[in-house]
């Protein structure tokens, strides 16, 4: 590692410069999982500060999960993890809960791509879950109920297919923030049977390994289900708008 590159710290809080610092090591690939970093002694020469500098500097590194003090041993650099990258986004979308249009917004530029690489990666078995599914979900749209937990699943046993982690988290939260919306329109008579239809057509191509299928059939099931919701709202938001009185 070329340590001797590490620029001297000019700064009030010096501490997070060396955060900062180090980060960029990290994220760069100069510093890699397992790597262990010099001890507390030569860092502070190497960026010309005070050794409480460095202490706070590594405590705050260890609290963001990017290294790990081990006593007796020394400083090494963590391996990242998926939920490490993931769950900062996790926390944004969670902030947004109310931007119903911005959540769906991200539901088309993530879930129709995810359905095409459904349709090239999923597993038999994986294929067959989906088709259980869906047969669930017809007996209870048959039954006068919604079949609002067999949408959710299907969407997450699609996420699941792809075989990516991080895809499968962000999938989850945001089916999560929309479970109110989406249950709302499966009360919509006819809704239910024709989301069923909708997720049928999109198990049909990913059963031929058809991805560019897949991916269509996909965003217009989701364009559906959108239009649906939001011109709910504005009709609701219309309905609750004060009228103004004309004069005599």
């Amino acid at each position: 590692m070329e340590w001797h590159k590490v620029e001297p710290i000019n700064s009030t809080r010096i501490y997070e410069e060396i955060v900062r610092q180090i980060r960029t090591l990290i994220s760069e690939g100069k510093l890699k999982s397992g790597d262990r970093l010099p001890p507390e002694r030569e860092l502070a020469e190497r960026f010309k500060v005070s050794r409480p500098s460095v202490r706070e500097a590594l405590r705050t590194l260890e609290s963001m999960g990017l290294i790990e003090i081990r006593l007796g041993e020394g400083t090494f650099v963590r391996e990242i993890s998926v939920d490490s990258l993931v769950e900062p986004l996790a926390l944004v979308i969670l902030t947004q809960r109310a931007v119903v249009g911005e959540l769906f917004e991200a539901r088309r530029l993530l879930e129709p791509p995810i359905a095409g690489l459904a349709a090239r990666r999923s597993t038999s078995e994986e294929i067959h879950e989906m088709t259980r599914i869906l047969e669930e979900q017809a007996r209870e749209i048959t039954a006068g109920r919604t079949g609002l937990a067999q949408d959710a699943a299907f969407h997450a046993a699609i996420a699941s297919s792809a075989h990516n982690r991080a895809i499968t988290r962000i999938v989850h939260a945001l089916i999560d923030l929309l479970t109110q919306s989406r249950e709302e329109s499966l009360q919509i008579p006819g809704r239910p049977r024709r989301s069923h239809q909708d997720h049928r057509r999109i198990l049909k191509a990913i059963q031929r390994r058809d991805a560019a299928s897949a991916q269509r059939a996909m965003l217009d099931h989701l364009v559906a289900v959108e239009r649906l919701i939001i011109g709910r709202q504005a009709e609701d938001g219309s309905k609750r708008a004060p009228t103004k009185k004309g004069r005599r």
